[in-house]
């Protein structure tokens, strides 16, 4: 009958278990709010689109059979000349300025012609000049304006004071317990920023998350960490109306945004933005 042998041990001091390391804390949820304000204005042309379109326009021209503007228009009549004046702009628009130029155009004609046109706006009070497609508000420098930058998508930031420091962030607090994240973004931007506003957060699931980094000498006492899951949401109408634990807001684009946050934090945010 075999008998169990204890197993060998060395001679030598007895073995101490080292004691067990601290369980750090649960970390801290936090839920933050992108508020963006879509683009109002058409997006302007690049120079290799302007290129196209006036090339595209030229070949038109080319190609297309003459306009029979004695069937529309009564000879002599203020419709004609009107007409033939605008026509002329938009052929040197199509081939450049000196074309049209060896015309056999009269200078009265040509003022009679004016002066038609003139009479004829007064006589229907036309005014369909276009807006200007710079706001105001750029050029004073407005960025509490919701008008500013309107080719541009604009974002919601707001400045605290955090730790003795102005900080520029999106619109952040902590959820609660037992409650959903979308949730404690909507509650949180009411909070800060006011009900004042017709917002929609286009989704319940987060389109990012954010830790800041960690300290290069920690302290001894172990913190939770605080992680901040980020919403998109879109702005209708409305405007901000921060409560007394704000400094400042502003609206204001992706590059602008890099200037003001922290380095960490521009990293963690900028894939999140749209560049244009």
């Amino acid at each position: 009958m075999s008998r169990l042998v204890p197993p060998f041990l060395p001679p030598g001091p007895p073995l101490l278990l080292s004691p067990r390391s601290p369980r750090a804390p649960k970390p801290v949820l936090y839920t933050s709010v992108i508020l963006n304000r879509a683009p109002i204005l058409t997006p302007s042309p690049t120079a290799f689109e302007t290129a196209f379109y006036a090339y595209q326009q030229r070949i038109r021209r080319a190609l297309h059979n003459p306009f029979p503007s004695d069937f529309y228009f009564k000879p002599g009549s203020l419709l004609e000349a009107r007409f033939n004046t605008e026509e002329r702009f938009r052929e040197r628009v199509a081939w450049g300025p000196n074309y049209g130029k060896k015309q056999k155009i009269s200078p009265e004609q040509m003022a009679a012609e004016q002066a038609a046109i003139d009479q004829m706006a007064l006589q229907e009070k036309s005014d369909d000049k276009l807006m200007p497609r710079v706001h105001p508000a750029d050029a004073a420098r407005d960025y509490h304006s919701l008008d500013r930058k309107g080719r541009r998508n604009i974002y919601l930031l707001i400045q605290r004071v955090q730790d003795g420091k102005s900080v520029w962030e999106f619109p952040r607090g902590q959820a609660e317990e037992g409650e959903l994240l979308h949730q404690a973004a909507q509650r949180e931007l009411y909070a800060h920023c006011g009900k004042h506003m017709d917002t929609w957060i286009v989704a319940r699931k987060p389109i990012g998350m954010y830790k800041p980094p960690v300290p290069a000498t920690p302290s001894p006492a172990l913190s939770p960490e605080a992680i901040t899951f980020f919403f998109k949401a879109h702005i209708m109408a409305g405007q901000v109306q921060p409560d007394k634990s704000l400094k400042d807001f502003a609206w204001v684009t992706k590059q602008e945004i890099e200037t003001r946050v922290k380095r960490a934090y521009w990293e963690g945010i900028k894939d999140m933005l749209s560049d244009h």
